[in-house]
């Protein structure tokens, strides 16, 4: 399978990082030279120094013999363009496409994105998918994570461990008994740096971040059995009044109309459009690191401050301030690598990574057929991925004692028609079965072995 990728940016880079350890051949096409060196000298790939969207550069990139085409660089024109000469040109069956301006978005011309017009099979709009992973993060407080998969009725929750956690010390093999009623699987600990897919015999410490799955009507009791019992937020301070920010705004007034909204935009022209596009926020035009502008916005009587502006270091610094300020909680936007460790210890609850969630999105189209869902965790430290055992799945029909299951694999969940199973030892996998799990980097592979399903394309 051959997969062109134009853009060799953070999202273009992280593509092509997982594609290329899937033995996919994959080129990157970059106007930077230093971008595509950077590529070369650290994946398996091939790489371009060029316009995407000029028929010259695509053809040098191997275009007539691709199968896919992912268009992530920064110019939405410059990747619908390159999707349409792969379409015409070089009759690239699969076309994807990030577009982030939302006059594009706009439903009223989705007719544009057809195969008559200009035939893109996925458009991905960043800011529109992070704002709604903020959305489901303000509705659960105590988690710094949360994805749903099994059509909503599996929750994955990322929560941190804290002094007050009731099973701290508790080997996981002990939670079945402790809580019967209540089933959770904690697929993956980040402990000091430390990446472990644990065994029933493992621990829980202060501190730790654990991943873990659970029944979505059981989310706030399992929260609890974590020491996460905080409420929902009903008043939130927005910082940053882009696309993401002016999203979110929008979503919390049509969704949850109770709760007061505040945004606080610096630049003057983006304040005007924000305060256009939304009826019910108070919009406020200042700097968000000014302490007259955070009491002007209420700031100690605010639960949740969301930090989504377009600067990694302003969004850290609003957070810690206003948390200074009185405000409990903080979801702060972060594009920069390696950040992730530092936030955690200032006290920040919770970090939305754009590339991230971008690159599951993209993945999940990437690998159709019996995988469902893919979602990339931990700075790619493995995945979180929902596929469907089929008749002839070397899993089915085994006890989960007697499959081969890999060290870097560990189930979480199954959903059996509108049931919900909790894999443990005796869990006899069935054909049709929907298995939501984690696999390490190294082992995301061996997921196809185990069910007898490429996750690469269909």
């Amino acid at each position: 399978m051959q997969v062109l990728i134009c853009g060799a940016g953070q999202v273009g880079y992280s593509i092509a990082r997982y594609l290329s350890n899937e033995s996919t051949d994959v080129t990157l096409v970059d106007l930077s030279e230093e971008l595509i060196a950077k590529a070369l000298d650290s994946l398996d790939v091939r790489g371009v120094v060029g316009h995407a969207s000029y028929p010259t550069v695509l053809a040098q990139a191997g275009a007539a013999d691709a199968d896919m085409i992912i268009a992530v660089t920064q110019s939405d024109e410059v990747n619908m363009v390159a999707c349409q000469v792969a379409h015409s040109l070089f009759n690239i069956t699969t076309k994807i496409a990030r577009i982030r301006q939302s006059a594009y978005s706009d439903p009223k011309w989705s007719n544009m994105f057809t195969r008559d017009h200009m035939p893109i099979d996925l458009i991905i709009s960043p800011e529109q998918e992070v704002a709604r992973a903020i959305r489901r993060r303000l509705e659960v407080p105590g988690a710094f994570d949360i994805i749903p998969m099994g059509g909503g009725a599996v929750s994955i929750v990322g929560v941190r461990c804290v002094e007050d956690t009731p099973i701290l010390d508790t080997p996981l093999n002990k939670l079945d008994p402790l809580f019967p009623d209540l089933a959770i699987t904690v697929l993956f600990i980040e402990r000091n740096g430390e990446k472990i897919v644990p065994k029933g015999d493992e621990i829980l410490l202060v501190g730790d971040e654990v991943y873990l799955a659970l029944a979505t009507e059981h989310l706030k009791r399992g929260l609890a059995v974590f020491g996460h019992e905080e409420t929902e937020g009903r008043r939130v301070l927005i910082v940053g009044g882009g696309n993401i920010g002016s999203h979110l705004g929008q979503l919390l007034e049509e969704e949850r109309p109770d709760v007061r909204v505040k945004l606080i935009e610096l630049d003057k022209n983006q304040a005007k459009r924000a305060a256009q596009n939304l009826s019910k926020t108070v919009v406020l035009h200042g700097d968000a690191l000014d302490p007259d502008i955070l009491t002007e916005a209420s700031v100690s009587q605010t639960e949740t401050i969301v930090a989504v502006s377009n600067d990694d270091e302003v969004n850290i610094l609003v957070s810690l301030l206003a948390k200074r300020h009185g405000c409990q909680r903080a979801v702060t936007l972060v594009n920069k690598r390696g950040y992730g460790n530092l936030i955690s210890q200032l006290g920040i609850e919770a970090i939305v990574n754009p590339r991230a969630i971008t690159v599951s999105h993209i993945l999940q189209f990437v690998r159709q057929g019996l995988v469902r869902s893919v979602h990339t965790l931990a700075e790619g430290v493995g995945e979180v991925i929902e596929v469907e055992a089929m008749e002839t799945s070397g899993i089915v029909g085994k006890t989960l004692s007697a499959a081969k299951i890999s060290k870097g694999i560990r189930l979480g969940m199954i959903v059996r028609g509108d049931s919900l199973i909790s894999p443990r030892g005796d869990t006899v996998i069935e054909p049709h079965d929907r298995v939501v799990l984690f696999a390490t980097a190294d082992t995301v592979k061996k997921v196809e072995k185990l069910f007898t399903v490429s996750l690469e394309f269909f």
